[in-house]
């Protein structure tokens, strides 16, 4: 029996003029099973209460009492603590903000009354060692500049603090390495934060590339470009950035195709431009092109740039189809369109997916590795191959030549790393 048939519709009931008039006031009713859900162990879970043709909605999320969340002190009070890690910590399940090192009492006493944190839990950056003595503080998140991330990883870890660093890991290949050694030595964990890599979507396209459904991929276009703005910011400097959009922006296309082969490249190729002139590009590169050949035989290539409008796009192009990420390295607002062929025409599916706030996803991973004491999806040794290919990628720009890379330690796939 067809559903006109079961339910033959009519101009009657509710809302009609031969049926009960709408809307109705009444007293509250006891709420039946479907909307007052049960308590499953430590969960609170409910009935699906949509129609099959749509999709279910996710049970609530399991929030530990605050007591038994991490405790994470954050250093660095910067734009991205304050937009992005602090909000992301207050709305994490599994861990909490209790302790902040800056070098300015004041914005950490404001920034401490706002989220809670007690004002003998503000350290500064000289006073990190005291960190050892707060039993709160279970884990650091390093936000500082990047030439700063190895000294403040190392008194982190010296503290006996788990640490999750920001990206790019370190200015140099040595100083990755000495932040690996120095978080092993102690017996903490050490995770680099690659938001990206938490992110459904990114996670989304590189199974879809790996799965082999649309064949084998051979090009991948990867483009993250920003303006910047005035002189005097750190990221101009050498010393505190390292480099300029390469090591800040272009890293995202550097990891992020890495991500969506699950492989390391064998090879680079680049090449710099700077404005002349401008004092702002006196000691760092505005934009770089590199491009990244693998043993599987893909070609990537990737253009970074802090003199362009805002883009952040990625197309892998495989051999039955592409895939395309826009805002691919965006905090937000990604969407993965799918190109095939269906039958005589060119499908183009936009798949539409249910995405967590990422630096809120990374630090509940991170959290839950301390806990369960798991190894992160991102380990030091992530954030040392991308030092290494850099590295790589500058001195090739330098020589006008390609240049071969010979540090292939194991990248394992996105099925692996779940």
């Amino acid at each position: 029996m067809s559903d006109d048939q079961a339910f033959p519709y009519e101009n009657r009931g509710p809302a009609t003029a031969i049926g009960h008039a709408l809307p109705a006031a009444g007293a509250p009713l006891p709420p039946s099973g479907i909307d007052s859900g049960r308590v499953d162990g430590e969960q609170v879970t409910f009935p699906n209460w949509k129609g099959a043709a749509d999709t279910p909605e996710p049970s609530p999320p399991v929030a530990l009492p605050p007591e038994q969340r991490v405790g994470f002190a954050v250093v660095g009070l910067g734009r991205l603590t304050l937009n992005q890690i602090l909000p992301a910590l207050h709305r994490s399940k599994n861990a909490r903000p209790v302790a902040l090192v800056s070098g300015y009492r004041e914005k950490a006493e404001t920034v401490a009354a706002q989220y809670g944190i007690r004002s003998d839990a503000i350290y500064g950056y000289d006073e990190m060692q005291k960190m050892a003595d707060n039993p709160e503080i279970e884990a650091v998140y390093i936000v500082t500049p990047n030439g700063l991330h190895r000294d403040h990883v190392l008194a982190a870890a010296a503290a006996g603090k788990h640490v999750l660093c920001e990206k790019p890991m370190a200015n140099t290949s040595r100083e990755a390495q000495e932040m690996i050694d120095a978080c092993q030595q102690a017996g903490v964990k050490l995770m680099i934060a690659y938001r990206c890599q938490f992110d459904a979507f990114n996670k989304e396209a590189a199974r879809l590339v790996q799965s082999g459904e649309l064949g084998r991929p051979r090009i991948i276009e990867a483009t993250n470009v920003q303006m910047m703005g005035p002189d005097g910011q750190w990221r101009f400097k050498a010393g505190l950035a390292g480099g300029g959009a390469l090591p800040d922006i272009g890293l995202y296309c550097l990891n992020g195709v890495r991500m969506m082969l699950a492989e390391n490249p064998i090879e680079v190729y680049a090449q710099a431009v700077n404005p002349t002139g401008d004092p702002r590009y006196a000691e760092v590169e505005e934009t770089i092109s590199f491009v990244l050949r693998f043993r599987s035989g893909v070609i990537a290539h990737c253009v970074t740039s802090y003199g362009a409008h805002e883009g952040k796009e990625m197309t892998v192009r495989l051999e039955n189809g592409w895939v395309k990420l826009d805002n691919a390295f965006a905090y937000s607002g990604q969407r993965l369109t799918v190109a095939q062929r269906k039958g005589e025409a060119q499908s183009l599916e936009e798949r539409k997916l249910s995405a967590g706030p990422q630096f809120v996803l990374e630090i509940e991973h991170f959290a839950d590795c301390v806990r369960n004491d798991r190894a992160p999806r991102t380990p030091g040794e992530e954030g040392l191959q991308d030092q290494i290919f850099i590295e790589a990628i500058y001195r090739s720009a330098q020589e006008g030549r390609p240049v071969t890379l010979e540090h292939n330690d194991l990248h394992v796939t996105a099925a692996q790393k779940e």
